[in-house]
C-alpha cells in the first residue's frame, strides 16, 4: 500500500512543567523534547512508522528546524521527494506548555502566510490519502490524481478550503469545533438527538462517510444505518499535543488495511489514549503491536 500525505509541517518544542506557569516568573525544567509536528504530518510519521509506505507533501524553511523535520521523516523510512524546503522561508514552530498536572496543553505557533500549493506537480499515484487543509491545490491535485484511492481529510477547522476538500475525499474525519461552526449548533453528547442532526447535515452535504470526534467522549458516526458513539478509552493523561494528529493517522491506517469503520475508530482510539501518556507528539506514537494487544495488556 503507498500513501500519500498533504499538509502542514511545524517543528515543536515541548515544555513539560508541573502546573501551569505564573505570568512574570521564572520557570527551571530539567528536560525539553523537540520534534516535528503539523496535522498530516504527524499522521504521514505514523504511517511511515507501521510500515506503510508513505510520501509527504509539505514546505518547511531551509533552516535548523527545517533540516530537523526532514531528518525526522527519514529515520522513519518515509518519502520526502516533496518534502520542499524553500529558501528565506521561516519553518513553522510551536512551543508547547505541557500542564503535567492534568495532561492539557498550550500552543503558541509561529507560522508563515500558508503556501497554497507546492512547487512541483504531484503525479505519483496512491491507494490512501491524508489531508488537513494545508496547501489546498496539491491536495486537491492528488485527489484528483487518485480518485480511486481511499481519502481522508482531518477537518479540524472550519474554511472554505476544507468545506471544498471535505466534498472530495471519501472520508470527513472532522472536529468538535468544525461540526458546531458548519451547523451553527452546540453539541450535547449527553443529547443523541442533537448528535444525530448535526451529523445528518453533515452528511447532506459532504454525501460521505462522516466521523465526528467528540474529544474526551470518543467519536460519533453511523455504521450499517445504526447511529453510534464510539467511547474514547480513559487514561490518565501526561500530555495530549498531537493526541488528535495520531487518531487521524491511525484511523487512515485501519480504514486503508480493511478493518471495519468501529473496529478503526476503537484501535486509533486506543492508538491516540497511548499518545497522551506519554509527552511529545510524535515520540508518543506507540508501536502497531501495542495497539493491536491493548486490551490482553491492560
Amino acid at each position: 500500500m503507498k500513501a500519500i500525505c498533504v499538509g502542514h509541517s511545524t517543528y515543536d518544542t515541548t515544555l513539560p512543567v508541573e502546573s501551569y506557569p505564573i505570568e512574570n516568573y521564572k520557570y527551571r525544567i530539567e528536560n525539553h523534547i523537540e520534534c516535528g509536528g503539523g496535522p498530516a504530518s504527524n499522521g504521514a510519521y505514523l504511517l511511515a512508522k507501521w510500515g506503510i509506505d508513505t510520501t509527504i507533501c509539505s514546505i518547511v524553511g531551509d533552516d535548523y528546524y527545517g533540516d530537523k523535520v526532514v531528518e525526522d521523516f527519514e529515520k522513519i523510512g518515509a518519502n520526502t521527494k516533496y518534502l520542499e524546503q524553500k529558501s528565506n522561508y521561516q519553518t513553522d514552530s510551536s512551543f508547547i506548555i505541557a500542564n503535567m498536572s492534568n495532561g492539557s496543553r498550550t500552543i503558541i505557533t509561529s507560522k508563515k502566510d500558508p503556501i497554497r500549493k507546492l512547487s512541483t506537480s504531484i503525479a505519483d499515484k496512491a491507494d490512501l490519502i491524508l489531508i488537513d487543509g494545508e496547501h489546498p491545490e496539491t491536495a486537491e491535485e492528488v485527489l484528483d490524481n487518485n480518485k480511486d484511492a481511499i481519502s481522508i481529510i482531518d477537518a479540524g477547522r472550519l474554511t472554505d478550503d476544507n468545506l471544498r476538500l471535505g466534498k472530495k475525499v471519501k472520508y470527513l474525519v472532522c472536529s468538535k469545533e468544525f461540526a458546531e461552526k458548519f451547523c451553527n449548533k452546540k453539541i450535547d453528547v449527553s443529547n443523541i438527538k442533537c448528535l444525530i442532526e448535526i451529523y445528518n447535515e453533515l452528511k447532506k452535504y459532504f454525501k460521505n462517510t462522516v466521523i465526528i470526534t467528540l474529544e474526551s467522549a470518543g467519536s460519533f458516526t453511523e455504521i450499517s444505518g445504526e447511529y453510534k458513539i464510539i467511547p474514547s478509552i480513559k487514561v490518565v493523561a501526561k500530555d495530549s499535543t498531537g493526541a488528535g494528529d495520531i487518531f487521524h493517522g491511525a484511523i487512515a491506517y485501519f480504514i486503508g488495511m480493511g478493518y471495519p469503520l468501529e473496529e478503526a475508530i476503537r484501535y486509533s482510539s486506543i492508538t491516540s489514549a497511548i499518545s497522551v501518556t506519554r509527552i511529545g507528539s510524535r515520540f508518543s506514537i506507540p508501536d502497531l503491536e501495542e495497539v493491536l494487544n491493548y486490551d490482553q495488556l491492560i
